[in-house]
């Protein structure tokens, strides 16, 4: 019996490290800091429902604009300018485990896509609207091959873009 206790500690201690890495994949992404203000607080109608928007509305409203952007495009690739050059590239994945609601009815999201180079981009798209209805308002080029271009810094409740150090 002991020696089973023994076992599973030990276990339990090989992955803890595994598990406090991968839940700091993107720590530097913008986080919603203050609640909501309280349903019709700010501009109250009788009767109206507020719609929550939800990760899966934020997830949905990305991949709605990286597939319409892509299908107006002449190579069927999402494009996004650095540094003077247009980023030719190809969705990987939307960190549907980073979303966030940054209150004020904007919405962040972080996707990783790649270049017919090989380069990986991690982007971060920037969205406002209610569910059905999300639009992309900005997206910067945040890493490539996972070397941050930036950083974020909360100061005075609000996210701001800091250099990377």
């Amino acid at each position: 019996m002991i020696s089973r206790l023994i076992i599973a500690a030990a276990i339990a201690l090989f992955f803890t490290p595994g598990v406090l890495v991968w839940a700091q994949e993107h720590p530097e992404h913008p986080k919603k800091t203050k609640e909501h203000p309280k349903q019709g607080a700010e501009h109250p109608k009788k009767g109206a429902e507020e719609k929550q928007v939800s990760t899966a509305d934020i997830s949905a409203g990305i991949k709605k604009n990286i597939d319409a952007e892509s299908k107006k495009s002449s190579d069927s690739k999402f494009h996004v300018k650095y540094e003077g050059q247009d980023l030719a590239l190809d969705l990987i994945k939307v960190h549907d485990d980073r979303l966030s609601d940054l209150g004020g009815g904007k919405y962040f999201a972080c996707v990783d896509m790649k270049s017919a180079d090989g380069k990986t981009y991690d982007i971060d798209f920037f969205l406002t609207g209610e569910p059905g209805k999300m639009s992309v308002t900005e997206t910067s080029v945040h890493k490539i091959d996972g070397k941050p271009l930036y950083n974020w810094k909360e100061e005075n409740g609000k996210w701001q873009k800091a250099p990377a150090s």
